[in-house]
């Protein structure tokens, strides 16, 4: 996010010697993407960021994926879904692809705060649908609520710090997240056109520090990476603790943006999913849905037309409010759609006249649009509505 802050103690010039009170010289971390070519920030520990006394395999859960055949649209009714109380270790895999994979939890209150954490395959985005709490980061602490999209940057160290039970949707990136590139100047500040702008993101505002209390020395830091193609997971144990940062500035940070800041864009006919898009990743693209005012044509049908996904499959997590295109399907509060490339779908048949002479929309929802087909993680296979692919020719009953 090439958007830049100060937090904490920096040196008046990069890399250049920065002491403690007690006259230490601290450590300086450049934390950057793309191999020095683009967002980045410098961070000052006082410890060493890189001294590992030990390194294990760690187990994730179940990673495997089925292929959509025969190919069907799909229908995971996700609050039906059993999960332990750890927003990392306890995520379920619901769909996946090379690119990008998406998962769930319930989160526990305070008592289920995760261990410490970095995913270095590539950025997350956990959507929070319900709760909570903090994520405690390297770069200092977040706060999050209902709404968030909280976006952590790869290979940032954190851990979820849950104040009561959490619904967490984790869309893992293979790669990096980012606003839109039709949203930024060509110097990344988001333009007049955007739906959001720099004032709706939240990054931390001091740093952590670890407190006197906490270790500083064995601390242990869950690592997902990949090996060969596959996900793997490692646990590296660290002679310091990793939240040692006094410091750090740049562009590149975690932050959160809340759904009900983001400004609908709207027409006098029927508008395309990307006016929706929020963010963009590699091979997909994150939208929303919000209560809006919709189209304002004497003859507009405000439900969605029917449209064939030539070239994505779409994934649709309903959270709040009445989807007016799903009526008479099944689908509700906490349902998954996946309507696959090679499938022309759209609203139920009933809901296109019950549409009609509507002014406005009451209904949020995230969606997320890959351009390689997705497959069904174990979580998305346990809560299958078997009966939703047929629902179009039912007349939705």
């Amino acid at each position: 996010m090439a958007y830049y802050r100060q937090v904490g103690e920096v040196p008046r010039q990069r890399h250049t010697q920065l002491r403690d009170a007690a006259g230490a010289l601290l450590r300086e971390e450049l934390m950057g993407e793309e191999g020095f070519s683009s967002d980045s920030s410098l961070l000052y520990h006082r410890g060493v960021p890189s001294a590992i006394t030990a390194a294990e395999t760690w187990e994730l859960p179940d990673q495997g994926l089925a292929p959509n055949h025969p190919l069907l649209p799909r229908h995971l009714r996700l609050h039906e879904l059993q999960t332990g109380t750890d927003a990392v270790t306890d995520r379920r895999l619901l769909l996946g692809n090379a690119d990008v994979r998406i998962g769930y939890v319930r989160t526990g209150g305070p008592e289920s705060a995760t261990g410490f954490y970095r995913n270095a395959t590539g950025d997350e985005c956990v959507y929070v649908e319900s709760g909570s709490g903090t994520v405690e980061t390297v770069f200092g602490v977040l706060a999050y609520r209902t709404g968030d999209y909280v976006v952590i940057p790869r290979a940032t160290t954190h851990r979820w710090v849950p104040a009561e039970a959490s619904r967490l949707y984790a869309i893992e990136a293979n790669g990096h997240i980012a606003p839109p590139k039709r949203y930024l100047s060509r110097y990344g500040q988001l333009l007049e056109h955007a739906p959001y702008c720099e004032r709706d993101l939240h990054g931390p505002t001091e740093v952590h520090l670890a407190a006197p209390t906490e270790s500083t020395t064995g601390v242990d830091v869950l690592v997902k990476h990949r090996v060969g193609g596959r996900v793997v997971g490692t646990r590296y144990t660290y002679a310091t603790h990793p939240f040692d940062v006094v410091g750090w500035d740049g562009c590149l940070y975690p932050y959160t943006l809340n759904i009900a800041d983001f400004m609908p864009i709207t027409g006098k006919v029927h508008q395309p999913p990307p006016v929706h898009q929020v963010f963009e990743g590699r091979n997909f693209v994150v939208c929303n849905f919000v209560p809006r005012k919709v189209d304002y044509h004497e003859l507009a049908v405000p439900v969605p037309y029917y449209h064939s996904n030539v070239d994505s499959d779409e994934v649709m997590l309903y959270v709040a409010g009445d989807y007016e295109a799903r009526k008479g399907s099944g689908i509700g509060l906490g349902s998954i759609s996946l309507h696959p490339g090679g499938h022309a779908h759209g609203p139920q048949p009933e809901a296109i006249e019950a549409s009609l002479g509507a002014e406005a929309f009451d209904e949020t929802a995230v969606m997320v649009d890959t351009f390689a087909p997705l497959e069904l993680g174990e979580g998305g296979l346990a809560v299958e509505d078997p009966d939703y692919a047929w629902t179009w020719a039912r007349g939705g009953q």
